[in-house]
Formats: structure tokens, sequence, C-alpha cells
């Protein structure tokens, strides 16, 4: 295979899994692109080669800086903005770990506790209600407990503690 196809296919099928797990297609597509390019692309340059619109562009790259994995980068005598992606893997899932944990796991906890206050807390059904949504505050507070050791990890004790549960 040739570093030509090598490439599209990562840049195709790294959009594929990215639906999978919630994120936008295209908006994956951009960032495997950036990743895989020696050199900042422009917004033109993001758009031939995925065949997309400026807007579609503009849209997904001012999202992935708001994620912090990509960011401008000027070069000189060219008054077009530059793109550039985060090339430091475990940065990047520490990131990417704490935009999820802002949008979808904080919000599920906010949620779970506006939930438990109902009023007319003294019925056998209120009671059972109320423990449900401990139990799933429970988890959720585990799952976010654990997204926070990742984010503020190094790699290695990562891998370290993965690899001890796993034994």
């Amino acid at each position: 295979m040739k570093l030509s196809e090598a490439k599209e296919k990562y840049i195709q099928t790294w959009g594929t899994f990215a639906t999978n797990w919630g994120i936008n297609r295209t908006m994956a597509q951009v960032h495997a692109l950036l990743l895989a390019n020696g050199k900042p692309l422009s917004t033109d340059e993001v758009m031939e080669q995925l065949e997309i619109s400026r807007g579609n562009a503009n849209m997904n790259l001012r999202a992935l800086i708001d994620w912090g994995i990509v960011k401008k980068e000027f070069v000189k005598g060219d008054r077009k903005e530059y793109f550039v992606a985060e090339k430091d893997i475990w940065y990047l899932f520490k990131q990417i770990t704490k935009e999820r944990r802002k949008r979808e796991i904080e919000p599920v906890i906010s949620f779970l506790e506006e939930l438990k206050n109902i009023e007319d807390n003294d019925s056998q059904e209120a009671k059972e209600f109320i423990k449900l949504m401990d139990d799933f505050s429970s988890v959720t507070g585990k799952i976010n407990n654990i997204m926070d050791l990742a984010i503020k990890s190094d790699d290695h004790w990562l891998v370290g503690k993965i690899t001890n549960l796993l034994k």
C-alpha cells in the first residue's frame, strides 16, 4: 500500500470510527487529516482534500480548536490561517477525555442530583426512585473519578494501573 493510500484509508476509517463514539464524522476526518500531515494546512487545503464546503471546514476546525487538539499556526508572508493538530497522543487522549467528561458526564451528574430532590419523598415509590437515582449517581460519579484520574495522570501511571487491573 502506498503512503497516500494509507493516509486516505486512515482518514476515512477514523471518521467512521468516530461516529461510533458519538463524534461528528467530518470533525474526525479533519482531525485525522491534520494529524497525518507533516505540515500545517489551510482551510482551502482541508476543503480540497476532504471535498467539503468552506462552512463545514471552518465549523469543524473551530470545534477542534475548542477541544484543544488543533491550533492555528501562522505562516510568515501568508495571510491565510493554517491549522496543525497536536501530535502527542497521550495529550490528545487527555483532552478528548476532558471534553467528553464536560459534555457527557457532568450534565448527567447534575441531572441526577436534580431528580433526587423531589418534594413528596415519603412514599415507598419515592424512596425506590431516589435509591435508583443514587445508584445511577454512584456509577456516574465513579466514571467521573476515573476520567479525572486519567486527565491528571501521566501516561506511565495509567498504563501501570491498567496493567495491574488486568492481572
